[in-house]
């Protein structure tokens, strides 16, 4: 199973830096456990959600050149607040440096304008056919994949939804 922890893409200027809410509703499962009668967002789930923006950044620079982007190392990860159910964590990433295999990202979400959690991370991105030519078709079909959920989190229309009025 895959998680998903980025519901919207707000903003993107590929090779720099990205932001990304995610709101946090009582109805996500795994806050029955944690914690009983106080329910806020695992740390580990902070985590997760600054690795997916940072992975989402170096996915939309690179035109999805990778069919694998995961988190190698996290640093100086720090928690300063909850995130409760009904409040939307807004995360920013930008890349402070990278080379042909590594992404160096610093992170931050916050809740408000106030900071939740940061970190400065390493992402790795690969494809599985470097080491297993025959895993490239594996590779197409996730890039494609990895295409299609970008394409229902960064909406970049702003065409108005609305009918539009009848001249007279």
């Amino acid at each position: 199973m895959r998680f998903t922890l980025i519901d919207r893409i707000t903003e993107l200027e590929p090779r720099t830096r990205i932001t990304a809410i995610k709101n946090l509703s009582l109805a996500e499962e795994y806050l029955a456990d944690h914690f009983p009668g106080f329910p806020v967002l695992p740390g580990v789930l902070m985590l997760e959600a600054m690795t997916q923006t940072g992975a989402w950044l170096v996915r939309a620079s690179e035109d999805f050149a990778h069919s694998i982007v995961l988190l190698k190392e996290a640093r100086n990860v720090r928690y300063a607040n909850f995130v409760e159910p009904g409040q939307r964590l807004t995360v920013t990433a930008e890349i402070t440096g990278q080379d042909e295999r590594h992404t160096k990202i610093k992170a931050q979400g916050t809740v408000d304008g106030a900071t939740t959690v940061s970190a400065r991370l390493v992402l790795e991105r690969y494809n599985l056919a470097e080491a297993r030519p025959d895993k490239a078709e594996a590779d197409e079909v996730v890039k494609q994949k990895m295409r299609e959920l970008f394409a229902v989190l960064y909406q970049t229309q702003t065409a108005d939804p609305r009918p539009a009025k009848a001249s007279t």
